[in-house]
C-alpha cells in the first residue's frame, strides 16, 4: 500500500516538475527531435550487418545471413592489423592534441599583447577550416618526389630525393604532425575557456607567495582545468576505433606500399565496399567498431570514476 502511494506520489511530482520548466522543455525539444530522428532513428539500420542486403528487397525484406557479413573482415587477414593502426594513430593523435592543445591555450593566456593574442588564435585556428582534400593536395605538393618542395630543395643542395611515398616508416609521424596542425588551433578552445573560468585572485594569491610564470602553471592552471581535460580525452576515447577517414584516404589515397602503415578500419572499409558493392559487410564493420568504442568508453570511464566520480560522464 505504501509503495503504491509513493508511486503515485512520484508521478504526481513528476508531472509537477514537467509543467513547472515546461517552457525549458519546450526550448529542448527541438533538439530532443533531431537526435532521435539522426541518431537514434538511423540505428535500426544495423539490421543490415545481419543480412545479405539487394537492392530489390530493401533493408527489411533482404534475406538474413546470420554472421556471414563478420567473415569478409575477419577472415581477410588485415582485421588484426587495421584495428592496430586505428588504435594506435588515435592513442597518439589523443594524447599529442591534448599535450599540444593545452600548451597553446596557457600559451595565449600568458600573452598580454592583446592584438597578437588574437591573431596568433586567428592563425591556428584556420587549419580547421581547411578541407582534408585541400590538405592532401599540399601534403603532395610538399613530399612528391618529382614535384615535392622538399626533394626539390634537396636536389638543388646536390642531396639525393627522399621517396616519401614509398617509404612506410615516414607516414605515421607525417600524419601526425598534419592532424596535429589541423586540429590545434580549435582544441585549444576549449582548455582556453576552461582557463579564462579560472578566479583570477587564485593567481593574485599565487603572485603574492613568489610563484613565477612556470608555477603559476603547473599548481595552478593545469590542476584546475583537470576536469575539463578528463572530461575531454574520455569524449575522444568513445572513438578510439574510428579511423578519420577524410585524412588517411586524402592523404594517403590508394597507394598500396603504404597500407601497412597506414591503414585503419574506415579505409578498408571503403575499399572493400567499392569494389564489391556490399553494403551488408560495409555495416558489420561499423557495427564492429561502434561495439569496440562503446566498451572502451565504459571501461575508461568507470576507471576514472575510481579515481573521482564527480570526472566521469554518467
Amino acid at each position: 500500500m505504501k509503495a503504491n502511494v509513493r508511486r503515485k506520489e512520484g508521478v504526481r511530482g513528476f508531472f509537477k516538475k514537467v509543467y513547472k520548466y515546461r517552457v525549458f522543455l519546450l526550448m529542448l525539444l527541438p533538439a530532443v527531435i533531431y537526435t532521435l530522428i539522426f541518431s537514434y532513428y538511423p540505428m535500426s539500420g544495423i539490421v543490415l550487418a545481419f543480412k545479405k542486403y539487394n537492392y530489390a528487397d530493401g533493408i527489411w525484406g533482404s534475406p538474413w545471413n546470420g554472421f556471414e557479413n563478420f567473415k569478409f573482415f575477419f577472415t581477410s587477414g588485415q582485421a588484426g592489423m587495421v584495428t592496430r593502426n586505428t588504435v594506435l594513430y588515435n592513442v597518439v593523435f589523443i594524447f599529442v592534441n591534448m599535450i599540444m592543445q593545452i600548451a597553446v591555450a596557457v600559451f595565449l593566456t600568458e600573452i598580454r599583447n592583446k592584438h597578437y593574442r588574437k591573431t596568433a588564435q586567428s592563425l591556428m585556428f584556420l587549419p580547421y577550416f581547411i578541407s582534408w582534400v585541400v590538405v592532401g593536395v599540399i601534403v603532395f605538393n610538399i613530399f612528391s618526389s618529382d614535384y615535392g618542395f622538399i626533394n626539390n630543395v634537396l636536389q638543388s643542395l646536390g642531396f639525393e630525393k627522399i621517396p616519401f611515398y614509398t617509404t612506410p616508416k615516414m607516414w605515421p609521424v607525417i600524419l601526425v604532425l598534419f592532424n596535429l596542425w589541423k586540429n590545434i588551433g580549435y582544441g585549444s578552445v576549449m582548455y582556453l575557456a576552461a582557463i579564462m573560468g579560472i578566479d583570477t585572485s587564485i593567481y593574485e594569491a599565487a603572485a603574492i607567495d613568489g610563484a613565477n610564470v612556470f608555477q603559476r602553471i603547473f599548481k595552478v592552471t593545469i590542476p584546475m582545468i583537470r576536469p575539463t581535460t578528463i572530461i575531454l580525452l574520455l569524449l575522444s576515447v568513445g572513438g578510439i576505433f574510428k579511423g578519420n577517414f577524410d585524412m588517411f584516404y586524402n592523404l594517403t589515397g590508394n597507394n598500396g606500399l603504404l597500407y601497412n602503415y597506414t591503414d585503419v578500419i574506415d579505409t578498408l572499409t571503403f575499399r572493400a565496399l567499392i569494389g564489391s558493392n556490399d553494403f551488408g559487410m560495409a555495416s558489420a564493420i561499423g557495427l564492429y567498431q561502434s561495439v569496440l568504442c562503446f566498451i572502451t568508453i565504459l571501461i575508461v570511464n568507470k576507471l576514472v570514476g575510481k579515481y573521482d566520480k564527480d570526472y566521469t560522464l554518467f
